[in-house]
């Protein structure tokens, strides 16, 4: 998990992501395909994350119990 004494890096690779949230490259996966990769585009190979999208797939991997937040709809093919 990312502490508040840790150095940021530019970019992450998927398994250090997975390793900052302290989850499985699966269930990494799992998050970019259902909030991300939601309109019928392939996940790419190889992808880079910044430490702002950490962010976002720590909210989605905890839930958003309690908190006051409006979920965008999911999106559907025209």
């Amino acid at each position: 998990m990312l502490k508040a004494d840790s150095t940021l890096k530019q970019f992450y690779s998927e398994s250090e992501a997975a390793m900052m949230l302290g989850t499985s490259l699966a269930r990494l996966h799992a998050l970019l395909d259902e909030h991300i990769f939601n309109d019928g585009s392939a996940r790419p190979q190889g992808l880079q994350l910044q430490s702002s999208d950490l962010v976002l797939l720590r909210f989605w991997h905890r839930g958003a119990q309690g908190a006051k937040v409006i979920r965008m709809p999911r999106r559907t093919n025209y």
